[in-house]
């Protein structure tokens, strides 16, 4: 008897278009498709891991609920390394999904961060998923770096975005990639009025932060030669090197499907936005339905 294909998935890096993840994972799970081996990158490895915990539902029940202000509450001003030091999202992860060890998972889960010193890509796969998650997620500039075993870790998009030589290493036959950033170069630029976050929700020094990071757009100036915002500058740079770092990587080490979500509308910090996200990833996942069903030889 031919024996079926483990299929794995690897989740792409993106900020807040990694809500397009919980989507992604529904639609695939509504065709009986339920990847065992899990990889990612960034907030693909925030989404993969409390997959792996097999709490995929209630992730999407709180990502649908969000609202801005509470996506203000998680904020935590850093002094060193970034603008948020992440301790109160990674004590909200340890609360709500509980952190546990990676033997303790229900699917095969590893993530990907990046060496501060050496530019080395680190997968991991070991200890606590919490704080593998927090490497994983650590955007220079945004939220400051971790220490991990003597290595000082970083985002791993900086060196595979859409981890798909991971969920190879860990044993899958077939592997499904999710690229959040294809349609989102240039796009801040083409559109230049999106709606106004909602700093008025914040306060204190969340409402400074906020007003000084901007949106996407150019701070409400008209002028076509003014200076883009902090957060638009930070946004088109990351966008920039994640899709030609992207590109580059899965040339080299193709997946078998990419799933490719809609999410240029959706800004850096546009947490609040998820149903949206969620949709585009359910979107996505049904144009590409026949070329998953084909890798998968169904």
């Amino acid at each position: 008897m031919k024996r079926k294909p483990v299929i794995g998935i690897a989740l792409g890096s993106g900020s807040a278009r990694g809500w397009a993840h919980i989507g992604v994972l529904r639609a695939l799970a509504r065709e009986g498709i339920e990847p065992a081996i899990i990889s990612g990158c960034s907030i693909g490895a925030f989404v993969g891991a409390i997959a792996a915990t097999g709490d995929l539902d209630k992730l999407g029940a709180w990502v649908e609920a969000l609202g801005w202000q509470d996506v203000v509450g998680l904020m935590d001003m850093g002094l060193r390394g970034g603008l948020l030091k992440g301790d109160k999202l990674m004590a909200f992860f340890e609360r709500e999904f509980v952190d546990r060890d990676f033997t303790a998972l229900l699917h095969v889960f590893g993530c990907v961060a990046t060496d501060l010193h050496s530019g080395h890509e680190v997968w991991l796969r070991e200890g606590s998923v919490s704080e593998a998650v927090r490497a994983s997620i650590a955007l220079p500039g945004l939220m400051a770096p971790v220490w991990q075993d003597g290595r000082l870790l970083v985002d791993g998009g900086l060196v595979n975005p859409v981890p798909v030589s991971l969920a190879r290493a860990m044993g899958a036959d077939v592997v499904i990639a999710v690229e959040l950033n294809s349609d989102v170069v240039g796009w801040a630029w083409r559109n230049r009025a999106p709606p106004p976050e909602p700093v008025e929700a914040a306060s204190g020094w969340h409402r400074r932060l906020l007003s000084r990071l901007g949106r996407n757009g150019h701070n409400g100036d008209s002028d076509d030669e003014a200076l883009p915002s902090l957060l638009s500058v930070m946004q088109s740079s990351i966008s920039i090197m994640s899709v030609r770092i992207a590109r580059s990587r899965l040339a080299g080490e193709p997946a078998d499907v990419v799933v490719s979500p809609r999410l240029a509308q959706l800004g850096l910090m546009d947490f609040h936005r998820g149903a949206e996200a969620i949709a585009e990833g359910e979107a996505a996942v049904a144009a590409v339905l026949p070329a998953i069903h084909r890798a998968l030889g169904r």
